[in-house]
């Protein structure tokens, strides 16, 4: 079937075959997002239009990863907000691969279920809201040379490949169709890539705060010990076009909050006098500590290796 939609250069046609189209499943699936997009800096943590590149860079043993994200400066680059249209298409191949279901980047879905499985309202102005996020989606891209294997240059890519979102006559939503890259497809179907997260993390509302629980979620894991990083560190791995200062303010602000789901986070000072945040799994705490809470992560569903 052919549907108008658009992408950074304006309206083209959207050519998706009906037997190639995903079918979501129903009702509330396990919420999984995927390693490489959690670890790396890949969204603006503004609300804010940017339209300044990320430009990240990091020693891994012998290696040099790098991340370059760009987006004509009148749509912007893609929030950590836009991301969430990302985690649902991630939870839904997740999903349908432990099931032993088909899967394909390709996907159709009602607006409602779309919104309802981000934890989103379902009226207002979301369809708008969707439509501008899915066109930053479109627009943003991404070279890089993570998962490049024995490749030269890094890969260059856009979250979504094409989209639509088509109304009625009477300007209703009649759904979403968007194709995500074949870099995330195959990241999470290929080599797996994913980690449950919890789907407290929807209600979260400061970039720093959700960009921080996907960090730690990513390397705190399940740890007894949990995991740590200095301040300098953090602002690297965010990308954030804010002064070190100011980042470190609104992170000291996250930690007082303790709203991250499922981590308990401290500030110390190490041995150079550095500011360092530690992060330790709640289930993991002393029972008698104040921020104990068990485990609220879903088990696994068969068919992909435990979170």
């Amino acid at each position: 079937m052919t549907k108008k939609g658009n992408r950074a250069g304006g309206n083209q046609p959207v050519v998706l075959d009906q037997l190639d189209l995903f079918v979501t499943l129903p009702g509330d699936i396990p919420t999984h997002d995927e390693q490489e997009m959690m670890e790396r800096p890949f969204f603006s943590l503004s609300k804010q239009r940017r339209s300044e590149p990320i430009d990240y860079s990091v020693q891994n043993g012998t290696a040099t990863i790098t991340v370059n994200v760009t987006a004509p400066a009148e749509i912007g680059i893609a929030t950590i907000w836009d991301c969430d249209i990302l985690i649902w298409a991630v939870s839904q191949l997740r999903a349908a691969k432990a099931a032993g279901q088909p899967t394909t980047p390709h996907f159709h879905v009602p607006l409602y279920e779309l919104l309802r499985g981000i934890d989103r309202p379902t009226g207002g102005d979301e369809y708008r809201r969707i439509v501008e996020a899915l066109e930053r989606l479109s627009a943003t891209l991404i070279r890089t040379n993570i998962r490049q294997g024995k490749k030269k240059r890094p890969e260059g890519f856009h979250w979504i490949e094409r989209y639509s979102a088509p109304t009625d006559d009477l300007g209703r939503s009649t759904g979403v169709e968007f194709t995500i890259s074949d870099w995330l497809y195959e990241g999470v179907l290929t080599d797996r890539l994913v980690l449950g997260i919890d789907r407290a993390y929807f209600k979260l509302t400061g970039g720093i705060e959700r960009w921080l629980y996907r960090v730690v979620r990513k390397h705190g894991g399940h740890q007894a010990g949990g995991w740590a990083f200095t301040m300098k560190q953090l602002h690297h791995k965010s990308g954030s076009t804010q002064r070190l200062a100011d980042f470190a303010k609104e992170l000291r602000r996250a930690v007082e909050r303790q709203r991250l789901p499922g981590y308990w986070l401290e500030l110390v000072r190490n041995s150079e006098g550095e500011e360092v945040l530690n992060f330790t799994e709640r289930c993991q705490l002393s029972t008698d500590h104040p921020g104990f809470q068990f485990k609220r992560l879903p088990r696994p569903p068969m068919g992909f290796p435990a979170d």
